[in-house]
């Protein structure tokens, strides 16, 4: 059940971003926003739950986006793998923290993306509005990633409520059914 709801939440997140977003003046050059939510698998959920979702992520958004294969993926798994061991040393609870955390893997991607675009590229240069690009990103991802953090915890916290709920009526049901 948890993972439909990770499955769920994510392709709502791609749809969101590559079907709506692009189309909207202010947030059109808004940073990607399955960054928060794997940020949330590093922080609040184990390493065998983030794992599968980050690597299929990873694939879905290849497959969608047309860059060079692998390039999410590879972003992707860096920065669950970064989180997770930043969260062996640091305790990341606070907002602030959350959302620097949030902008510094804004921050991550974009230096990947640049790489990787530099290296394959047949231009070496940069255009003219990356730079401005990044700070956008990086302030949206200031703003907005511990909202998206917190509203990813939330949800979780109420569907492992129900499942609690649904295993105890269910023990519940077989016991009286014993009787």
């Amino acid at each position: 059940m948890i993972y439909c709801f990770y499955i769920g939440a994510c392709l709502c997140l791609v749809i969101l971003q590559t079907t709506i977003l692009p189309y909207l003046p202010l947030l059109d050059r808004i940073y990607d926003l399955l960054i928060p939510f794997i940020i949330y698998l590093g922080l609040f959920r184990s390493i065998r739950e983030g794992l599968f979702l980050v690597l299929f992520l990873g694939f879905i958004m290849d497959n969608l986006s047309g860059s060079p294969f692998g390039l999410y993926l590879t972003s992707y798994c860096w920065l669950f793998v970064g989180i997770k061991w930043t969260t062996t040393f640091v305790q990341v609870r606070s907002r602030l923290l959350q959302s620097l955390v949030v902008a510094a893997g804004v921050l991550l991607q974009n230096l990947i993306f640049i790489g990787a675009f530099t290296i394959l590229g047949s231009n070496p240069k940069l255009p003219a509005e990356a730079g401005s690009t990044v700070v956008i990103q990086t302030l949206w991802a200031v703003g907005t990633g511990p909202v998206f953090l917190v509203f990813f915890r939330y949800i979780q916290r109420r569907l492992d409520k129900l499942m609690n709920e649904v295993v105890a009526g269910r023990t519940n049901l077989s016991l009286s059914s014993r009787r």
